[in-house]
């Protein structure tokens, strides 16, 4: 997992309370267990009509925001069943940061375990920041995790909370695998002993 530590991007203003993991990828892309791929799926019936074209009204359709890394949504942002195709999908299109007032669970767990970097914030630093999305790559914000705050174009700053653990994962560039690969030594000293101890096992 590649590690997060400070984003410098465009913010993407997506103003739409209850976002499900449906909107976001919807069923007919969960065929694949691959975690590339789905960027094509990524709000697919928000970002295209039925003939395949683009909807020009669509904020990622848009030029000013077309390579947009992070996302400035409404409320309850994940919310509807429990797809982890949903973080695949925002992160093979290039989203690495999620800023909302909340968030489903289970989303916001999964986000942590693919390197996407979910904040909470207030309502009203929600409305700062989204004003500031909607300047476009005019207006870039700064993720710094460690510092654990949002900056803006204007020298603006949201400071935001987030688990001392979770936020070591993303530093570090570790998911489950890594998590267990740093006890490797452990491992293979316990196999040994067990093994050892009992031989016919």
């Amino acid at each position: 997992m590649d590690k997060f530590t400070t984003l410098t991007g465009v913010a993407a203003p997506l103003p739409i309370v209850n976002i499900d993991t449906d909107m976001i990828i919807p069923k007919q892309f969960l065929k694949t267990i691959e975690r590339t791929g789905l960027a094509r799926g990524l709000f697919f019936e928000l970002r295209f009509e039925e003939d395949g074209s683009e909807k020009p009204g669509f904020v990622l359709n848009q030029p000013a925001w077309r390579k947009a890394q992070i996302i400035v949504a409404g409320d309850n942002f994940g919310c509807g069943s429990s797809r982890e195709h949903a973080p695949w999908a925002l992160l093979d299109y290039g989203i690495r940061c999620v800023i909302s007032t909340s968030f489903a669970d289970i989303f916001y767990n999964n986000c942590f375990k693919n390197g996407i970097l979910p904040i909470r914030v207030s309502q009203e630093d929600l409305d700062k920041l989204m004003d500031d999305a909607n300047r476009g790559s005019n207006a870039t914000l700064t993720v710094d995790l460690a510092a654990q705050e949002v900056r803006g174009p204007d020298g603006g700053v949201v400071k935001f909370d987030i688990d001392p653990f979770r936020k070591h994962c993303l530093l570090e560039g570790l998911d489950d695998i890594g998590l267990t690969l740093q006890k490797a030594d452990d491992i293979s000293a316990f196999e040994a002993k067990t093994a050892a101890a009992r031989p016919w096992a």
